[in-house]
């Protein structure tokens, strides 16, 4: 090559993959970047979230009752024995054969009226062979005081001895004391006779009729002697028992209203009224008769019926109602565990009155202002930081919160 040729031109460079290079990158590293913050950010702040969720769930959690007045009156619901104001079984008192009965079960009788007769010949006999030795003794009484008159006239003259006249007067007093006892046996065969017609002691209902005519009957009312003829009950005035339990007894006295329900009839409530009571605790049953009256209802209570009472005795200085599973029992008695304003558990003891059951009565050491924990656990103690949570009250329970 001579230097006579000529120069070769150059071409211009270009800046333009330098540029797409770049970008590319600035790309890759904004994705990357993105990237990054989306994986780390969530990941930090749940891991926050979780901590202070952990340290939420090591606070135990509680619901709470506000205790509220309890009721002046409970009601106390019993098993009742229904029983007739008055009750007779009717047992004969001679033995004879049943000539007739005039009454039968469900009969209304009046006090006196005839039921049956029975047929007793030998008791007739023996009262006509008392009227026979009664009118004999008196006869001989009768000769005896008119012998003994005369020898005391004859006493006045000196007509007859002292001692003649002694044994005359005590012999009319012989006769007398045999005349009183003849007319004594004449008058218990009569009675004895007039208990051949059997009669209604009381008025009431004939309950049972056991025997028929013809049928031989004994007379007792032992059950080896004679069974009974017929069954009688007052029913328009009836006695219903029940035994009240010891804790309850004092508050139950005569004059306390309550009223009575039957199996039968749901829904339907009977008046009654404490009577009496027996005035002593069944040292077996630890527990008070007690006696109310109640109207038949015109036969819709039956004697013999099981019935429940409710009665009602008001309490003389009402407490707190609270639930029965807000209680804990340690060795110092009963109490309960409190939510204080700043979040911490107070054990608090308590007197305990009446209990209903699935609720009791708070005599002292509650406010209705307390935060009482329902189903306190063994783990909660004093001093202890809770958080209280909604839950739904039960049924005749306090507010809960």
């Amino acid at each position: 090559m001579t230097s006579n040729e000529p120069p070769i031109a150059r071409q211009p460079v270009s800046h333009r993959p330098r540029l797409r290079i770049a970008a590319v990158a600035a790309v890759v590293t904004a994705v990357v970047a993105a990237a990054l913050t989306a994986g780390i950010v969530p990941r930090v702040s749940g891991e926050a979230a979780l901590q202070s969720r952990t340290l939420v769930a090591q606070v135990p959690a509680v619901s709470t009752v506000n205790p509220k007045a309890a009721s002046a009156a409970q009601d106390i619901t019993l098993p009742a024995d229904v029983q007739a104001y008055q009750d007779a079984a009717i047992h004969a008192r001679v033995s004879g054969y049943l000539r007739q009965w005039y009454v039968d079960i469900g009969a209304q009788v009046k006090a006196g009226q005839l039921l049956a007769e029975i047929d007793a010949p030998e008791v007739s006999d023996q009262l006509r062979q008392a009227r026979a030795d009664e009118a004999t003794a008196a006869a001989n009484y009768a000769l005896a005081r008119t012998t003994a008159d005369r020898w005391k006239d004859l006493q006045i003259t000196h007509s007859v001895a002292q001692q003649e006249t002694d044994q005359k007067v005590a012999d009319m007093a012989a006769k007398g004391a045999l005349l009183a006892s003849a007319r004594s046996n004449t008058a218990r065969l009569a009675q004895l006779a007039s208990y051949t017609q059997i009669r209604a002691p009381f008025d009431g209902v004939i309950t049972a009729r056991n025997v028929d005519a013809g049928a031989l009957i004994d007379a007792g009312s032992a059950p080896a002697q004679g069974r009974e003829l017929f069954h009688i009950s007052a029913g328009s005035r009836l006695r219903v028992y029940v035994q009240v339990p010891q804790g309850v007894s004092a508050a139950v006295r005569p004059g306390v209203k309550g009223w009575l329900t039957l199996p039968q009839a749901p829904g339907e409530r009977y008046p009654a009224t404490v009577t009496r009571t027996a005035g002593a605790i069944d040292t077996v049953t630890r527990s008070l008769r007690v006696e109310l009256d109640v109207d038949s209802q015109g036969g819709r209570i039956l004697p013999g019926a099981y019935a429940e009472v409710h009665i009602e005795p008001e309490a003389g200085r009402p407490g707190l109602d609270l639930p029965a599973s807000t209680l804990m029992f340690p060795a110092g008695g009963p109490s309960v565990a409190i939510v204080g304003q700043d979040g911490k558990i107070a054990i608090r003891r308590i007197a305990l009155g009446r209990d209903f059951g699935s609720h009791v009565e708070v005599l002292s050491g509650l406010t209705t202002s307390d935060r009482v924990i329902v189903n306190p656990g063994d783990g909660l103690t004093s001093g202890t930081t809770v958080r209280v949570v909604p839950a739904r009250p039960a049924a005749g329970q306090g507010g809960a919160t």
